[in-house]
């Protein structure tokens, strides 16, 4: 065998508990806010309609949902599971291709692990790999991949869905190989469709997708060995000549989980800075908003092409540079409750946004963002955040992680204990079989 999809497969089949043990807290970090923001969804329709629709047509019921009663087979939890960490865009983002790794990784190796009682350590060992195989593919290929209009949460994530669930069923070197391949074959999701449901399906199917093609790998199913970097293979298809060093420099010695961070707003990684910014402008006139006239956000073309959107709905505001600021601004807060409906269309809150213009700035790095209050006394003040909270230079603390999770769970609604949850992802290393976590109500 030859290629990437073998260079992978080699590090995946060799890697022990041992040489991934050092990266467990991150890890754990990681499963903690996925499990948070999978409370947040659980009752939402984007997770109950596609599990009305699926019930029909689903297997043996050996696998949770977050959140949830209710129980199905391992991969329409793995999409379900993916669809609910991943709707609220307050899931984790992978510093530099802007992945949020966890959903695609995490949904299908604790459905998988659930159905076959494999435990913590096992589950713990297979994700680190998940992540570090989809987040060095996006390396490869960002940022052209995304700019051409893939989602590269889902075009990546199957990615790693593929490698988690090899390492975690145990394939040996040359399924793996053909797993990462067949994953190739299945790798979808367009930016256009974020604002929508359409985003939700593509990221539940790098879940599911990535499961599957293990599974069909390990039944003897093969594909092209260079079905990634190949001259007609993925990387070539969605985007330019990959950067082949990138996918393999440094593999085993550095650790892609490193650069993962954490949201404390509920928003696109990108109006993290602006969100600071007016919070701290807020702060700077005594929260007295009634004197603002004008507010301009300047900012990188990403944060533009993201963000200077009109709002028509919670998914727009999400993703909307002239929300971001108008609910900080205008409550001080940017949570949960401020980008779902009754804030986004309050009239006050619809009014302040058409006073917000969004200009682009090419000396400002993506994700920072400067803020210009014009006054109705003439007088100007402004904030530039270059490393907003829940960077990498500015993290979110364990403590932090374990109250988002508490407030995620309040407002789904689900019962489940949480400091259970917190227990048991923190020791997720010691236990046996994980079934118990998935089982909190």
């Amino acid at each position: 065998m030859a290629g990437v999809s073998a260079t992978y497969a080699e590090f995946i089949c060799a890697t022990q508990w041992r040489d991934v043990a050092p990266q467990m807290h991150e890890a754990k970090r990681s499963i903690l806010n996925y499990f948070a923001t999978a409370l947040a969804s659980a009752q939402d329709p984007a997770v109950a309609v596609p599990l009305r629709v699926f019930a029909p047509f689903a297997g043996t019921a050996t696998s949770g949902v977050i959140g949830r009663l209710d129980r199905t087979d391992a991969p329409t939890a793995a999409f379900l599971n993916a669809v609910s960490a991943n709707l609220l865009d307050y899931d984790d983002t992978h510093v530099g291709t802007i992945i949020h790794p966890t959903a695609p990784v995490a949904a299908p190796l604790f459905a998988l692990a659930e159905a076959r009682g494999l435990t913590g350590r096992d589950l713990l060992t297979a994700f680190l790999l998940g992540v570090e195989i989809e987040c060095r593919i996006g390396n490869a290929v960002s940022p052209m991949h995304y700019a051409r209009g893939w989602h590269i949460t889902s075009t990546c994530g199957v990615f790693g869905a593929a490698a988690a669930t090899a390492k975690l069923l145990g394939l040996d070197r040359a399924a793996t190989c053909h797993a990462l391949a067949i994953a190739a074959s299945q790798s979808a999701g367009i930016i256009e469709n974020l604002p929508t449901a359409g985003k939700n399906v593509s990221v539940g199917n790098a879940a599911r997708n990535g499961m599957l093609s293990a599974l069909l790998a390990g039944g003897g199913y093969r594909a092209a060995e260079v079905a990634i970097e190949g001259p007609l293979g993925w990387a070539r298809a969605m985007g330019d000549v990959p950067d082949i060093v990138a996918l393999t420099d440094g593999l085993g010695d550095s650790w892609q989980i490193a650069k993962n961070t954490y949201k404390p707003y509920p928003a696109g990684i990108v109006f993290h800075a602006v969100i600071d910014a007016c919070l701290r402008l807020r702060a700077r006139i005594d929260n007295q908003t009634d004197g603002i006239a004008a507010v301009e956000v300047r900012g990188s073309a990403l944060l533009l092409a993201r963000g200077d959107r009109p709002v028509r709905n919670e998914r727009d505001a999400r993703v909307s540079i002239h929300h971001a600021a108008a609910c900080a601004l205008l409550t001080g807060r940017a949570g949960i409750a401020e980008f779902m409906t009754p804030v986004v269309f309050d009239p006050a809150v619809a009014g302040f946004r058409d006073r917000v213009r969004a200009a682009r700035d090419d000396s400002m790095s993506d994700g920072a963002a400067t803020v210009q209050l014009r006054m109705a006394s003439g007088d100007l003040l402004q904030e530039t955040v270059l490393d907003p909270r829940g960077s990498l230079a500015d993290p979110l603390s364990d403590a932090d992680l374990e109250d988002k999770l508490r407030q995620c769970a309040v407002l789904g609604g689900s019962g489940w204990d949480t400091q259970r949850v917190i227990d048991a992802v923190w020791h997720l290393d010691e236990l046996k079989d994980i079934g118990g976590l998935m089982q909190q109500a």
